[in-house]
């Protein structure tokens, strides 16, 4: 019970939820708000370039034979949810709103998380190297995919005051694909300093996280962000993210079972076919949509991704009592 506590309640949570009242008390505005901004573009890139030189290629190798798995995972993530999302976005904008129905259509074209999709994995006893390259593949193809699927179906230019899809996937490649490239490249070199000090590197990549929170939400903030958005709208917002993340579940773990896929690779769709990647998802967001649509987009997000941790975090735990349990006749359901 404590270890499942944990993973839903992290310190990581806490300092996201104190970052956006930080924001709303305290929003950054005028010449201090210019000079972040600058600040966390590079920040951003900072990111990315960790993300790429934590990137082991001996995991990934190690994972990609079973390219079933992975062509499953990636239809769940940049087709399933997109789908999902367009059929819903009318019912959403009668519910939430406009802006807020855009943010929960955003959420659905990102790629999955790395991080968490991995260590899911892991204490459920799934795949693991089959988990390290289905969600690596995953997030550095949402870095293409991604902006497309924006501009397709959230037509970004007219409907959120955003880059049209090539000048999106442009900003996105120079802000984040060339500093996880660079990241890749020189891990030859810095890996085995990033490996020993992975402590301090996280520090840095949930630091650059929150400060593209609170540059985001400080601009929603001043543009009338709480104004527009009240507590029975960010209950009924919390309800839509959790009905969205039960149908991917569902609806993953009955593909694995339809494909005729073993419980250890099931438990891989499962985790990493259903979840959404904070980590790329707000610095995409402040690459696609102007100012102060940024805090209401990456809104939904935000829910989304506490929800998916503690649900998670309970079936992961589940499927690891059930692998406790059935070691003795060899096998587990």
């Amino acid at each position: 019970m404590k270890s499942t506590l944990a993973l839903i309640f992290d310190r990581y949570t806490l300092a996201l939820i104190s970052t956006v009242l930080l924001a709303s008390l305290l929003p950054c505005r005028g010449q201090a708000a210019e000079v972040l901004g600058v600040v966390t573009n590079g920040a951003i890139a900072l990111l990315f370039f960790l993300h790429g030189a934590k990137l082991s290629r001996e995991a990934v190798i190690a994972g990609l034979t079973n390219w079933r798995l992975h062509l499953l995972v990636l239809a769940c993530t940049f087709v399933l949810f997109p789908l999902l999302g367009f059929l819903t976005q009318s019912l959403a904008t009668k519910i939430v709103g406009a802006q807020l129905a855009l943010g929960i259509l955003f959420l659905c074209t990102l790629p999955s998380t790395v991080q968490s999709s991995i260590a899911f994995t892991s204490i459920a006893h799934g795949n693991v190297p089959a988990a390290v390259c289905a969600a690596s593949a995953s997030s550095l193809l949402g870095i293409f995919v991604t902006p497309l699927l924006v501009g397709l179906l959230m037509h970004t230019g007219a409907a959120a005051g955003g880059a049209s899809s090539l000048g999106a996937i442009k900003g996105i490649v120079l802000q984040l694909f060339v500093p996880f490239v660079l990241g890749q490249m020189l891990r030859p070199w810095i890996g085995k300093f990033i490996d020993r000090h992975k402590k301090v590197i996280g520090l840095v990549d949930r630091g650059s996280i929150l400060l593209v929170v609170y540059t985001a939400f400080s601009e929603a903030v001043v543009a009338g962000l709480w104004q527009q958005v009240s507590l029975q709208t960010l209950l009924l917002l919390l309800l839509l993210c959790c009905v969205l993340l039960a149908i991917a579940l569902l609806v993953t773990s009955q593909l694995g079972k339809v494909f005729g896929f073993p419980l250890e690779d099931r438990i891989t769709i499962l985790f990493c076919g259903s979840k959404k990647s904070l980590a790329s998802g707000i610095p995409m967001a402040n690459v696609l949509f102007a100012g102060s649509a940024v805090g209401a987009i990456v809104l939904p997000l935000m829910l989304f991704h506490q929800v998916q941790l503690m649900v998670c975090a309970v079936l992961a735990q589940r499927y690891a009592r059930q692998a406790a349990a059935a070691v003795p006749a060899g096998e587990y359901t």
